[in-house]
């Protein structure tokens, strides 16, 4: 029995069959244009993606699903803007009979149907890609050109990267095989067999505020393309980008005759608990998160019916010994702190400077002169507004500002923290990078991830005693991230063992266009699974894989 392609798995077979050459091959690639250039979209693509957006405020969110018929609004926008959207409210029960309703059909429909859904899924994500990135900036503070990138292209990039993944670890076997054992001198046992992939059951995405779509996507399509259909919880304080996801999701599945309850949106009320009652409900065999460590380990260590991926927090590391480009490397440095505030996971929190200081291209500079250097190369970033809040965004929640006020009893300040008046949104919550400087014996403050715009420079005995505290901090708390400078390559030998050894993926000497706290789909691996950070990576082969079974049946021929 040989499937037959699926119309939309014709369409879009060139598009997959690339992606799956790029995992293998793990060079540069993409399949969707990062830059919101009107030569690439087209003149009218921006004003219309923002009008698409504003439609949306103080409205009602068109969703037609399963629900009670009442509406939530939870959202409240770093940038001051009132989004005031309603979104339907379904209570647990209700979603996981739909859900469940709809498997079936989906999982008879088979590997290449379901690619071909996703794939145009995907293709209509990106046509709404403006739509998209305002949704994202306006929820998460992010600048327009990051919320187009990392929300937009590059997470409809993840998640076809994770869906190629999951198409090949389907494939990997065939769908039926002639089996014959000789059987003496009689005639040979002759038996047909059909290997049938079965999804897991129902799949949840617990997403989150500052990436709603970058850190879901991979999760979702991995699940929705290997059978399983998906709720998909937002933060209560992103759920539009995720609500615009699942709204022509439905659209595709209905117009390839599919259930377009495979995909649902569960928007949770305050303080309604609505992500833990679903991922504990004895349907749900998958659950997707990105979020604190504390709710995190909750979910791995009750959530027992699942097969549960997180991402969480770490203490992603700098290890500087020497450079042979001190000003490339204060650049580089500033700009990775002062990326969308250091609100990102893979920013760098600790950087390890020999209490001596270190030899550069400039000659030797003193531990203040380094710390010193990464500071100015932050306030250079940051002393123009107008041109600075299109790199810091605006501050997510009030708990970063709450660490931002708690760091100030900590330490020395090498770069204070101010307060930016945002040139175009008044109402705007936008705060600079601070740095402070700790001693090593400061454990009790660097060992504890302060996410947000807040960095430490801590004096070390040695670049030795730098590689002791990055095994024990890393090793014990994990981190995505991990950096270092050296002129000596037995350093950056003996820092890649410990990153070996740690689990956390390195970056060495970077002074150019590529920063610590970014990754490339197809190519990097976000996350390991190989430290307390996270627990599966984006994306390999194990993020998948266990997303379904293979269940055969055999007949005599």
């Amino acid at each position: 029995m040989t499937e037959t392609p699926h119309p939309l798995y014709d369409r879009h077979a060139d598009t997959l069959n690339r992606a799956l050459t790029a995992i293998t091959e793990r060079g540069y690639w993409s399949a969707y244009p990062e830059s919101p250039s009107p030569r690439v979209y087209g003149e009218t693509a921006a004003a219309d993606g923002k009008a698409a957006f504003e439609a949306y405020l103080g409205g009602d969110f068109p969703l037609d699903q399963p629900g009670t018929g009442r509406r939530i609004a939870t959202e409240a926008s770093p940038f001051g803007v009132e989004l005031a959207v309603r979104y339907p409210h379904a209570g647990t029960d209700e979603l996981i009979r739909a859900a469940s309703a709809a498997l079936p059909a989906w999982r008879d429909a088979g590997p290449q149907a379901r690619a071909g859904v996703c794939l145009e899924i995907l293709d209509r994500l990106h046509k709404h890609i403006f739509e998209l990135a305002n949704a994202v900036q306006f929820t998460s503070g992010q600048a327009f050109v990051m919320a187009f990138q990392a929300g937009g292209a590059h997470a409809l990039d993840r998640a076809l990267e994770s869906l190629a993944y999951a198409y090949a670890e389907m494939t990997r076997h065939p769908q039926t095989a002639g089996w014959e054992k000789p059987a003496g001198k009689g005639d040979p046992l002759r038996m047909t067999k059909t290997f049938h992939v079965v999804p897991r059951g129902v799949a949840l995405v617990i997403g989150c505020n500052t990436f709603p779509t970058w850190n879901s996507y991979p999760g979702l399509f991995a699940s929705l393309v290997t059978g399983n259909p998906v709720i998909v919880k937002p933060h209560p304080r992103a759920v539009l980008p995720l609500a615009i996801t699942v709204k022509y999701a439905r659209e595709v599945l209905a117009e390839a005759s599919f259930d377009p309850n495979l995909i649902l949106l569960a928007a949770e009320a305050p303080g309604e608990k609505l992500a833990s009652d679903l991922a504990l409900h004895r349907s749900v065999k998958i659950v997707d998160f990105t979020g604190s460590t504390e709710y995190g380990d909750w979910l791995e260590t009750h959530a027992r019916q699942a097969s549960v991926y997180t991402e969480k927090a770490g203490l992603n590391t700098v290890v500087i010994d020497s450079t042979d480009d001190f000003a490339g490397m204060c650049r580089n440095l500033g700009f990775t702190l002062t990326l969308y505030s250091g609100q990102m996971c893979t920013t760098s929190q600790n950087i390890l400077i020999p209490a001596g200081g270190i030899e550069t291209d400039q000659g030797h500079k003193s531990f203040d002169e380094v710390a010193g250097g990464i500071a100015a190369a932050v306030g250079k970033l940051t002393a123009d507004p107008a041109r600075s809040v299109e790199l810091t965004g605006a501050i997510v929640n009030d708990g970063v500002l709450e660490r931002l006020a708690d760091v100030t009893k900590v330490g020395e300040p090498i770069l204070e923290s101010r307060t930016v008046a945002h040139p175009s949104y008044a109402d705007a919550v936008v705060r600079t990078p601070t740095i402070v400087k700790l001693a090593a014996d400061d454990a009790d403050t660097y060992g504890r991830e302060w996410f947000g715009p807040i960095s430490f420079a801590i004096a070390t005995d040695s670049t030795a005693h730098s590689l002791e505290l990055m095994r024990r901090t890393v090793g014990e708390k994990g981190a995505l991230t991990a950096a270092v400078y050296s002129t000596d390559e037995t350093v950056l030998d003996a820092v890649e063992a410990v990153a070996v050894d740690v689990g956390v993926h390195l970056s060495c000497n970077l002074t150019g266009g590529v920063f610590v706290n970014q990754s490339a789909a197809f190519s990097d691996f976000h996350g390991s699974g190989a430290n307390a950070a996270a627990n599966s990576a984006l994306t390999d082969g194990a993020y998948v894989a266990n997303r379904f079974r293979v269940v055969q049946s055999r007949r005599h021929v």
